[in-house]
């Protein structure tokens, strides 16, 4: 299955989940440039679980919309842990969403480095539930050009969000 039939169908399949679960999500994105959001949208009856998607692809965006930390952005840069980590917190609590993800990487083909290859991608995934928020982290290398980097990055953003929805479910049975 390639990366496109496979956002489709994660889309679909998230979209009805959450609808069902009565559950809404939230996206904060930089790398991906609001493809995550374009997605879930795309499928028919998002409205219903789609809060918020936020395109905040420099650090200024990343600070003003979302309150990520300057010393953060500083000390580890936009593509890191304690970024992600932020974004994911600041759109969860803009958005009023259960779910959130967000993702900051480096998508190319230029803007690499040695601790930081074209490719570098990381992901968080933020949960809201009885005030208080839980975010994990995931740090993914992908191989391709800027095109691949970005849709294999929607690819994980959306199974991730479906496995944090299953997860949740299953702790609340």
């Amino acid at each position: 299955m390639s990366d496109s039939d496979a956002m489709e169908e994660l889309s679909r399949a998230l979209v009805r989940e959450l609808i069902d679960s009565g559950r809404s999500v939230a996206a904060a994105e930089s790398c991906t440039g609001g493809w995550i959001a374009k997605c879930i949208t795309d499928v028919p009856g998002a409205s219903l679980c789609f809060a918020y998607g936020i395109v905040s692809y420099s650090n200024g965006a990343k600070e003003s919309l979302l309150g990520v930390s300057p010393q953060t952005l500083e000390q580890s840069g936009a593509v890191s842990e304690a970024t992600v980590s932020e974004m994911a917190e600041g759109v969860i609590r803009l958005s009023g969403a259960e779910l959130a993800v967000a993702v900051s990487g480096v998508a190319g083909p230029d803007g690499g480095s040695e601790e930081k290859p074209v490719g570098t991608v990381w992901l968080a995934f933020a949960e809201r539930r009885k005030g208080k928020t839980r975010v994990q982290t995931k740090l993914h290398s992908f191989d391709g050009d800027r095109r691949a980097v970005r849709q294999k990055t929607v690819v994980v953003a959306l199974q991730g969000l479906r496995e944090l929805l299953h997860k949740s479910r299953s702790d609340h049975n």
